[in-house]
């Protein structure tokens, strides 16, 4: 019988579609999934007439694959992941590979590779984003974990990504949970994106009045220009579609968002690292006071705000609006990119920034055109602290800036609110600005918790401290000085 190139286990949406992209791609793929019986029904129905082999344990499924033996996991993430792992080690042999292929937190990743490599074996854990679709024709990839297991992988992840100018969407990303890490801030930005174009959606429903056909007109000349991308341009279509009724769909869905919490595991990092991704983690806290339904019914009968109707001109707001989303975007992966600078500083992880750019433009969610220019910004300087000092980006902040004060005044005004994009011109202005008053702050610290600071006229990292009462002495408080 045919030995099989890599072996998957999980046969959801994702796990079936990404099997028959590799089929698709000639590669010959053995599947198992926990429920066993499914692996009948996808071989008797959507990949019946393929090279795909089923396997009814665990043992047939390693004794099915090539060596060194490829075993993909697109399980639920958490204890599902460890226990298919401890169950697998014992079947592999040394250079055997195990991969994680689902929405793992980065710390995990980091724990399984050190403990697989422990066992002789190699691990990746690595990033799907695209969803269903992506998976089936092409997703974005990104691997991390044992760089050994890389070449062993790579022709099969690079044949079934997405290909942008004929480049495919994959490239390895880093040691142990970079790969992860990455995928996670992905769908950090992917959070900021969805609240800045639900904050455009609303300013023109509530304020302006339009409907959901105006709103699509509106979207659809969006994704012919700058704002062209993925998100955009299923805003689009879902303005455009109607119910059974004829009528706009979107209108009858409840408002409460959920989330998967990879939004959430984003802000944490950004918290422990100290890096102030303000944009998307209000992206998160959006969905988390949607959720508020009955409150907010409730409140809404109790507290007053003003008008929410926008007075002046509809043409020249909306493409004030557009020069809003785009500005406040820029900040949302600007802010990404800072994180991921920080973690690659404190893990250790060589990450290739204009690489990354390269493999989200195609296949994955938070797809759009600017990312060319992200990454010509990395070729152009490898070394580029943000974004924002590139010559093209702060070109492109420079000449939305006007229009995007004059939004979200106009948001305020009206009290429609709109915290992503309000957060991101905070962002910016606070980025730019050369003396922000923490000066005062350390004071007040210093005043209350004796916890120093320091001093425009002396060299940094000395700290001083005052008494400021007479009555608090001189001894100060040793700890952390960054926060």
């Amino acid at each position: 019988m045919e030995k099989a190139d890599i072996g998957l286990i999980g046969l959801a949406v994702m796990g079936q579609n990404l099997v028959l992209n590799m089929n698709d791609h000639r590669f010959t793929v053995a599947v198992f999934n926990r429920t066993v019986s499914r692996v009948d029904e996808f071989l008797g129905q959507g990949a019946k007439g393929t090279r795909i082999l089923g396997a009814h344990s665990l043992t047939e499924l390693v004794g099915l694959l090539k060596r060194p033996r490829r075993v993909m996991l697109l399980v639920q993430a958490g204890p599902a992941v460890d226990d298919f792992i401890e169950q697998l080690i014992p079947l592999l042999e040394a250079g055997d590979i195990i991969i994680d292929g689902g929405n793992s937190n980065y710390s995990d990743s980091i724990r399984r590779t050190a403990y697989v490599e422990s066992k002789g074996l190699l691990y990746i854990g690595t990033g799907v984003s695209g969803g269903e679709e992506g998976a089936r024709l092409g997703p974005s990839i990104m691997p991390g974990g044992s760089p050994a297991a890389w070449p062993h992988v790579k022709p099969i992840f690079q044949a079934v990504s997405a290909k942008v100018d004929g480049a495919p969407c994959c490239d390895w990303v880093g040691e142990n949970g970079a790969g992860h890490y990455v995928k996670m801030v992905h769908n950090g930005i992917e959070y900021g994106d969805m609240q800045l174009i639900c904050e455009a959606y609303q300013l023109m429903r509530d304020g302006l009045g339009m409907t959901a056909p105006e709103m699509h007109q509106v979207f659809a000349g969006w994704n012919r220009g700058k704002l062209d991308s993925y998100l955009i341009e299923i805003t689009r279509d879902i303005l455009a579609y109607e119910d059974e009724g004829r009528q706009p769909l979107v209108d009858s869905i409840l408002d409460t968002a959920e989330q998967k919490g990879t939004g959430k595991w984003t802000g944490i990092s950004a918290l422990e690292m100290g890096i102030p991704l303000t944009m998307i983690v209000e992206a998160v806290l959006g969905r988390a006071l949607s959720a508020l339904k009955e409150e907010r019914v409730a409140a809404s009968r109790v507290l007053s705000g003003p008008e929410t109707k926008i007075v002046g001109e509809r043409t020249g707001f909306i493409r004030d609006l557009e020069e809003a989303v785009y500005a406040s975007k820029l900040i949302s992966y600007t802010q990404g990119y800072m994180l991921m600078r920080a973690a690659a500083k404190n893990y250790g992880w060589n990450l290739n920034y204009g690489g990354i750019a390269l493999m989200w433009r195609g296949g994955c969610i938070i797809r759009s055109v600017f990312l060319g220019q992200i990454k010509e910004a990395f070729d152009n300087n490898p070394q580029l602290v943000n974004l924002l000092l590139d010559p093209y980006f702060a070109a492109q902040i420079a000449a939305a800036q006007t229009a995007w004060r004059r939004v979200v005044a106009t948001a305020v005004q009206s009290g429609i609110p709109v915290p992503a994009m309000s957060s991101a011109l905070a962002f910016f202005d606070g980025y730019r600005c050369e003396s922000l008053p923490a000066n005062l702050l350390q004071a007040q610290r210093d005043y209350f918790g004796a916890h120093t600071y320091q001093r425009v006229d002396k060299p940094r990292g000395e700290y001083f401290h005052t008494n400021w009462t007479g009555h608090g002495g001189n001894v100060t408080s040793t700890v952390w000085k960054k926060g």
